[in-house]
């Protein structure tokens, strides 16, 4: 199959919209002015477009019925006073058991346009992954399927009391501790106060929630990503998970993790497939585009990740994170090249894309609810400008350019060397010198049965002459057989452009 390439698509978000260019600068975002994304939207042509970029499995983000402030016939969507933005937080699920219905053309046959898109996108041959937010609830969480009572949540001493600035009433006696571990009846605006937290000290919250999996499972779902895995009992993932993988082996978990110290934990006790690689990689690869450290940091990771780098999901953008090309990063998406050739060519680990990513989106609209703040808004009905443009056929030529690159990059990660090959890391026998600077630059060996291949990287704005050292203990290490034009003798020269890598099959 390849190295496995995962694509978020986060659906509210993925319109063809028509509206003019001016417009996507709207300060109210409403659905019925910026439009929403629909099931139907993604289209056969769309799904083998994705296909075409290597993709192995589209997560479709916010599918789940959530608070929002949408106005839509017959179906209550939440009090307005504990919704963030117009759309609400697509992790502030308010029945596990029903779609957003504003995904929907058709609202009464939603899950039937649900449907047809899984078929879509298993008849191109790829997998359906969908949020499983473990933690949490909506604060007005009501399912006519199964319902939480008192005794899921942690009950407080006290009525609840909202931050004034949210204006409306909400009554709420006793409260309850919010998602982010707010165990106060005072949580501010920063709390996730839309948000109740579930108490796994009950063992009727792990049958409920093994109960959401097994629903989704049976509706054709290959997997889940798990938000704030950190928040919950690993006990529970290994039980659950368990569970599920009697009745659906092939199931698909990753857990959304944040601190290296709980890697282990949650791939061993938690039984996790994957987790996010956002201690390691990712924050060292944002400091190393920033400048503020140089490319020989990277040697670190592998060593400190060691047998768990397969277990990994490497990434540079998802919701959470600030768009790698907005203002607050890197500002072109060209620049940020190096460091998705090193995520997705280092090593076995699987790689993830956020939509918009591959033609460098900036995500620096001015965006209700989260303001401008480098990402694409979660809480708005808003539209994605790249997006937008692809889905019309006017992408700009730098947009174009981009979406070659994650292309080549891509097309390359799956094939065997780099899907199941070992790794070697060449810096410690290439340092700074007139021909490399292991400041800028990076080289490493990818080896499977026999055949190999050099990676090097430059993360310098300008272009490079560079020479590379192979150690025999490199070819001894990968099975690899010296010759006359690669040998542990000679270095190998290349030219190299500013923010850019080259693979050179040996």
């Amino acid at each position: 199959m390849g190295k496995f390439i995962i694509y978020q698509m986060f659906l509210r978000a993925f319109s063809k919209s028509n509206l003019p260019e001016s417009s996507l600068l709207l300060e109210n975002y409403r659905c019925d002015f910026n439009s929403c994304g629909k099931f139907n939207n993604v289209t056969e042509d769309r799904i083998l477009e994705l296909k075409k970029l290597s993709v192995s499995a589209v997560w479709y983000t916010g599918v789940i019925a959530h608070g929002s402030k949408s106005e839509v016939d017959g179906i209550y969507q939440g009090n307005k006073s504990i919704i963030k933005g117009e759309a609400g937080s697509p992790y502030a699920i308010r029945d596990y058991y029903d779609l957003a219905p504003e995904l929907a053309e058709d609202i009464d046959n939603r899950f039937s346009e649900f449907d047809a898109l899984i078929e879509r996108t298993h008849n191109a041959g790829l997998k359906v992954i969908i949020d499983f937010v473990p933690n949490h609830v909506f604060r007005e969480y009501k399912s006519k399927t199964d319902n939480f009572s008192d005794e899921n949540f942690y009950l407080l001493s006290d009525q609840l009391h909202l931050p004034e600035s949210l204006g409306g009433e909400y009554y709420e006696n006793p409260a309850k501790a919010t998602g982010n571990n707010c165990f106060s009846p005072y949580p501010q605006i920063n709390d996730w106060y839309e948000t109740i937290k579930l108490n796994y000290e009950n063992k009727d919250t792990w049958e409920k929630m093994l109960r959401i999996l097994l629903f989704w499972l049976s509706k054709g779902v290959d997997g889940f990503r798990c938000d704030m895995i950190e928040l919950v009992p690993a006990e529970f993932f290994g039980w659950a998970i368990s569970k599920v993988k009697e009745r659906y082996p092939d199931a698909l978990f990753i857990g959304e993790a944040y601190q290296i110290d709980n890697y282990q934990r949650y791939l061993e006790l938690g039984k996790f497939d994957l987790l996010y690689d956002k201690s390691i990689y990712y924050d060292t690869l944002i400091e190393v585009l920033k400048g503020y450290k140089g490319a020989s940091v990277l040697s670190e990771g592998w060593k400190r990740l060691g047998q768990m780098q397969s277990s990994m999901l490497n990434f540079l953008e998802n919701h959470d994170e600030q768009r790698i090309s907005s203002e607050f990063m890197v500002r072109d998406g060209m620049k940020a090249i190096p460091a998705v050739a090193f995520s997705a060519l280092f090593n076995k680990a699987p790689f993830m894309l956020y939509f918009g990513q591959e033609f460098g989106e900036s995500g620096m609209l001015e965006e209700g609810f989260s303001g401008k703040d480098g990402r694409t808004s979660i809480f708005d009905y808003t539209l994605v400008p790249s997006i937008n443009r692809f889905l019309n056929g006017k992408l700009t030529k730098e947009e174009k350019s981009i979406y070659k690159k994650y292309k080549e990059i891509l097309k390359s990660a799956t094939t065997s060397i780099f899907s199941y090959g070992e790794s070697f890391d060449l810096g410690y026998v290439n340092p700074h010198s007139e021909y490399f600077n292991p400041e800028k630059q990076f080289a490493f060996l990818r080896s499977y049965k026999g055949k190999g291949a050099l990676v090097v990287i430059n993360f310098d704005s300008q272009p490079a002459d560079i020479q590379v050292n192979i150690p025999l203990h490199a070819f001894e290490y990968l099975n690899l057989k010296e010759s006359d034009k690669f040998n542990s003798r000679d270095k190998i020269s290349c030219k190299i452009a500013s923010y850019d890598y080259l693979i050179i099959k040996l």
